[in-house]
């Protein structure tokens, strides 16, 4: 196994000299996803030599998992650059040349399509009739009208009534009910359809926040969310190639893979040192990490009084002066009691038990030949006998009623006849449980009913993803829970010990992810800055340090 320290006991590099052991601080990072490398990236730059990420799976990535397929690349986890204008993704992807084979059709501004392309999205019912575009688009635009409604409450500080249980979906819901009954114009039959459409919507809507449903979305709390401008983009190529551009100048010692973290040990006191040293003395026949350049907390290592040990899965103990977490908000859901020692503060554990995660996932199905016309860019799945149910939560054989649509590929000429179909909250957890066939036959049912066309065949490839039951990401991304806001980012964001915790060595444990920014959460983007950020706090404290160091004046 390869070693996890790195270790570089130089007294010449300036970070040094700030420090009363006069030795390089010793940085563990936790994540080698976008938010890790990051980190990792500006501490490199920054002149610290003794970092180590640990990474629990096999490989690096986190979120973002690209698969070859033939000539083409699918994406299983993050798919898209959200905006060119300022974001540090696009920019990386536009000076490396990965964006020179993004076609037209494949640049979107549209929010509410999932891939708005060229071409036309085509509204079906569960009977087997494709909605009029008109109709469509008539809907469409009330409903857009609304989605700008529900930005108003924090970008203009807009009171949010009783009545909307400050909830995105119970408010949308409700005004667009009302706007559609209102209508003089429209008969009975059009209406139910219109509110037919308007469920559609939510789980679209859903899927985009990665949130169980639009219920569960703070409408106080939405409009804080930022839209980075321009186009969204695709990298032909794959994500994975954004992974490989943050990873290219980290030393591949630095990166431990298959290294779950079982426990940090941080703000150690003397006395669990003294604890953990003789349980050392009296175990060291059992040790099977003694090779491992002293990674186990050995009583001479000790003295070094090193604030924080990282105890892994294999029993190894990896010490360090700080560590940046960037596991998912799911993971710290799950985990957080046992991942910490001692545990978390109260208004930590608060902010991560208020914020939300839920899962999106993809089914990707490959065909022999299209069964779609030319110009349709998506199969919509409107369910007729839902206009007036208030939630679209299913039972678990009924999983697939949570697919929205399923989008087509475009250009064939790179993904073959290949769909995408999308499906979020406990529903997809539902559908990772199920084998291929399963998911074949059954979205092979779905494709046949609403098209109306009995002949479709089964696809002769299925492949999708399973973010809620990988043990080690739980979940897609963050949203904005009813009853949490974006200062519960902040103050997930916020480093350990607190600045008030006088005696106690700073910036023991910092916090990055996408679920840390408080703006850009849910975004590839996001996560990248937020271990920026980490990063960067890490070296400003000890250029003040080393600053401080040089001033002093001699008596």
């Amino acid at each position: 196994m390869q070693s996890c320290e790195i270790s570089s006991d130089s007294t010449d590099d300036p970070l040094s000299s700030g420090l009363r052991t006069h030795r390089q601080p010793r940085i563990v990072v936790i994540g080698a996803g976008l938010a890790g490398l990051a980190a990792t990236k500006v501490l490199l730059k920054n002149g610290f030599t003794d970092v180590t990420v640990l990474e629990a799976s096999d490989h690096i990535g986190g979120r973002v998992q690209s698969v070859q397929h033939g000539a083409a690349t699918l994406e299983l986890g993050a798919t898209w650059i959200h905006g060119a204008n300022g974001n540090p993704v696009y920019h990386l992807a536009e000076d490396n040349g990965l964006l020179e084979h993004t076609t037209d059709g494949e640049r979107s501004v549209g929010r509410i399509s999932l891939y708005t392309k060229n071409g036309v999205a085509h509204y079906q019912t569960n009977v087997g009739k494709r909605i009029p575009k008109d109709l469509v688009e008539e809907f469409s635009d009330l409903y857009n009208e609304v989605y700008e409604l529900t930005q108003e409450f924090f970008q203009n500080g807009k009171p949010v009534c009783a009545e909307s249980q400050n909830s995105v979906g119970v408010f949308t819901r409700d005004v667009v009910r009302k706007r559609i009954m209102l209508d003089p114009d429209d008969c009975e039959s059009i209406k139910k359809l219109k509110l037919s459409m308007l469920q559609q919507y939510l789980k679209v809507e859903s899927c985009e926040s990665s949130s169980p449903s639009m219920d569960e979305v703070s409408l106080s709390e939405f409009g804080e969310w930022t839209e980075i401008p321009g186009a969204h983009y695709v990298i032909p190529e794959g994500f994975m190639k954004i992974v490989q551009l943050l990873a290219q100048d980290i030393p591949s010692p630095t990166i431990c893979l298959s290294k779950p973290v079982r426990r940090i040990h941080w703000n150690y006191s003397a006395q669990h040192q003294e604890g953990i040293a003789k349980s050392s003395d009296t175990n060291q026949d059992n040790n099977h990490n003694d090779n491992n350049h002293g990674c186990q907390p050995h009583k001479d290592r000790l003295i070094l009084g090193h604030p924080i040990y990282v105890e892994c899965e294999d029993e190894e103990w990896i010490r360090a002066d700080h560590v940046i977490v960037t596991t998912s908000l799911g993971v710290l859901k799950q985990n957080h009691e046992a991942m910490f020692s001692p545990s978390l503060p109260e208004d930590k554990v608060l902010a991560i038990e208020k914020l939300g995660i839920s899962t999106t996932d993809k089914i990707f199905l490959e065909f022999e030949e299209p069964f779609w016309s030319p110009e349709c860019n998506s199969i919509q799945f409107v369910w007729e006998d839902e206009a007036q149910l208030e939630q679209l939560a299913y039972p678990e054989e009924l999983w697939y009623k949570k697919i929205c649509s399923f989008d087509v590929l475009y250009p064939p000429e790179r993904y073959g006849h290949m769909l995408s179909g999308w499906i979020c909250g406990q529903e997809a957890l539902y559908m990772e449980r199920c084998d291929d066939e399963t998911v074949a036959e059954t979205c092979t049912d779905l494709l046949r009913r609403f098209t109306g066309n009995p002949d479709i065949p089964k696809p002769r490839r299925v492949l999708r993803s399973s973010w809620g039951s990988n043990p080690y990401i739980r979940g897609s991304y963050s949203f904005t829970r009813v009853g949490s806001s974006g200062a519960d980012c902040e103050r997930l964001a916020m480093p350990l010990p607190y600045a008030n915790s006088t005696k106690a060595p700073p910036l023991q444990v910092l916090f990055a992810g996408e679920a840390t920014h408080r703006k850009y959460y849910s975004t590839t983007h996001g996560a990248l800055l937020s271990g920026q950020r980490e990063a960067t706090r890490l070296a400003e404290m000890y250029h003040d340090l080393h600053r401080a160091e040089t001033t002093k004046p001699n008596i």
